[in-house]
């Protein structure tokens, strides 16, 4: 099965210039967890999510529309392709331990994202336990030694 099979198509983004206050609002209306970030026509540059969003404002001691997103994005988002195939895109995901990939063509231009709710939502049945396995790896955490 390929990504674009399943992927989530209307896909919600912003830009590195979004501050963080607006970025909140979109998650919440579109009840996503990550924004992609484009420019250039609509190339990824990044992404955020709402995790990132959280530990920012809570460590920053500015205000959401004060923070734009450029300040807290992860540069060189881990993406993949449309052609890929779901199960190497889930390996990719459990060793990043990322919920979420962004879809880009070739020119890195944004097509859509992956995630695992896509995969478990939409992918047939011989993929559903490889979903739940890289869920799984991307849950498990190491405790940090102090």
């Amino acid at each position: 099965m390929r990504v674009q099979e399943i992927m989530s198509q209307n896909v919600a983004f912003g830009s590195p210039q979004t501050n963080a206050a607006v970025a909140a609002e979109i998650m919440w209306k579109r009840n996503c967890g990550s924004l992609p970030l484009v420019e250039d026509g609509e190339r990824v540059v990044g992404i955020v999510t709402d995790r990132d969003l959280f530990i920012a404002l809570g460590t920053q001691n500015r205000r959401a529309a004060e923070l734009t997103l450029g300040e807290i994005i992860r540069h060189a988002p881990i993406a993949c392709a449309p052609g890929d195939d779901v199960r190497d895109v889930l390996k990719k995901m459990a060793k990043e331990k990322i919920h979420r990939m962004p879809v880009v063509n070739e020119s890195g231009r944004l097509n859509g994202i992956l995630s695992i709710d896509d995969v478990l939502a939409r992918a047939d049945s011989s993929l559903i336990d490889e979903a739940i396995r890289t869920l799984k790896e991307i849950s498990s955490y190491q405790m940090l030694s102090t």
